[in-house]
């Protein structure tokens, strides 16, 4: 593709090619930017290149845009020797911690006129440059902490790489983007984790009956630990308040529960937090941003087959509906599944009706 006329960006070094490093790398390849890739593990690099991410980089090279793409306690010494090699004219990251990397680089002696910190809001439970895609950050918000002396042009040049990619840039304070992953992103992880170890030593029984909703909350726990380890370190005391926060409330939830048999009136605390859940869960704004909109669900049998599923998503295209949203639920030891297709409300009733028309079974 033919570079954008006008842009800042022409050509941009990407530094680590794992998940997050190799989606920019790909996003920015379909916008027509030259990208060098770098890593010290070989082999990330060359999947990275057979992916279609970019080429190989060598020192010598000098960039418009660099992005270092390496946990949050390596972005500050990998910044210093960039800017030690004049690599790029501006820099940024993309890793979940900002306070650090940004306290570190100016121990260090960096030139942050030329840096701003960045962090996009997407991922994946797997990592690695095999599981990029250059649409992971479609309209996902990508925070960017500018300090004071941050230049005009660096602050133009990283926000026009977080359209590039699709993100929706959102400028903020290191220090609240700190305490805002805290709660949105951090401490889930680890409560993930806490739900998801009571599985390793669950009976046979137990696993047999698992559904969508344990799926649903231990998802994020299957990512990479060591990840999580540079992650949570560099975040470690934000993270520390909600996860006491939030044992607070179980423990208040337990000891309730272990009084229910003498007073009905100890369930005040766990009423209490489930309908503090529900007010939370909705302040989660929807995908366009804004106020989280309720959606109707169309549950559809589905067989356990190839293109079962691309069947059914052209099926629903042709009833004219849009699809919010897709989850599948798995029936355990049969050869189907329900497909649970999230609507408008007002749309439920014409897509359920023509998908019977196409042949699909919907239940009433």
């Amino acid at each position: 593709m033919t570079p954008i006329e006008g842009a800042e960006i022409g050509s941009v070094v990407v530094v680590g090619t794992g998940l997050i490093g190799t989606s920019v790398a790909l996003a920015l390849r379909e916008r027509g930017v030259r990208v060098f890739l770098s890593d010290r593990d070989p082999a990330a690099v060359r999947l990275a290149r057979g992916l279609g991410a970019g080429e190989e980089w060598t020192a010598d090279r000098t960039v418009d845009l660099a992005v270092i793409a390496v946990p949050p306690q390596f972005v500050a010494q990998q910044l210093l020797e960039l800017q030690k090699r004049e690599t790029a004219r501006v820099y940024t990251d993309v890793a979940s911690v900002k306070v650090l990397p940004l306290t570190q680089a100016a121990q260090l002696g960096c030139d942050l006129s030329a840096f701003v910190a960045g962090h996009p809001l997407a991922g994946r439970e797997r990592s690695g440059p095999a599981a990029a895609r250059s649409d992971l950050f479609l309209g996902r918000p990508w925070a960017y902490c500018p300090t004071e002396v941050v230049s005009e042009r660096a602050l133009r040049t990283v926000v026009e790489l977080i359209g590039m990619c699709g993100g929706n840039p959102v400028r903020v304070s290191a220090q609240e983007h700190d305490r805002a992953v805290a709660i949105v992103s951090h401490a889930p992880h680890v409560t993930a984790a806490a739900v998801a170890a009571r599985l390793a030593e669950a009976s046979e029984t137990a696993l047999g009956l698992s559904g969508q909703g344990v799926r649903d909350v231990t998802r994020i726990a299957a990512s990479d630990p060591a990840l999580w380890m540079g992650i949570l370190s560099g975040n470690a005391i934000p993270v520390a308040e909600v996860i006491e926060a939030v044992v607070a409330d179980l423990s208040a939830v337990a000891r309730s529960l272990r009084s229910l048999a003498g007073d009905q009136s100890a369930m005040t605390d766990v009423t209490d937090l489930l309908s503090r859940g529900v007010r939370g869960t909705a302040r989660i704004p929807g995908k366009h941003g804004g106020p989280a909109r309720t959606y109707a669900v169309v549950q559809v049998l589905i067989g356990d087959r190839p293109g079962e599923l691309a069947r059914l998503v052209q099926a629903a295209g042709q009833t004219g509906v849009n699809i919010e949203d897709i989850r599948l639920e798995h029936a355990s030891g049969l050869p189907l599944g329900a497909a649970e297709l999230y609507v408008q409300p007002e749309a439920a009733a014409v897509l359920a009706e023509g998908l019977r028309e196409r042949g699909w079974q919907v239940p009433t």
